[in-house]
């Protein structure tokens, strides 16, 4: 990241964190829009977004790039507080 991209937050929107967090878990578009009931259009926009937000150019940069700035935890790695959409889906826990 740049200095530029460090005094210039980036916004993510609620939705978008949790299609971060879906990304992060390892699912498909297909199922993401599945778990959200949305469909994989609307999905593949969110992540189109999403990697241009985030100047990211692929799922995996993406996975990084919410490890690094603490969007995600991942199997004990990285853990923090998060919102969490969950709640609202416990086959993902």
């Amino acid at each position: 990241m740049t200095d530029s991209n460090l005094n210039n937050p980036i916004a993510i929107s609620v939705r978008e964190m949790e299609i971060i967090e879906l990304v992060a878990a390892g699912l498909t578009n297909q199922e993401i829009a599945k778990q959200l009931e949305i469909s994989k259009r609307t999905v593949d926009n969110h992540i189109s977004n999403i990697l241009t937000k985030t100047s990211t150019e692929n799922r995996v940069a993406l996975v990084r790039w919410a490890l690094q700035w603490g969007k995600v935890c991942l199997d004990d790695v990285n853990c923090c507080i998060l919102p969490s959409y969950k709640e609202k889906a416990p086959e993902l826990s």
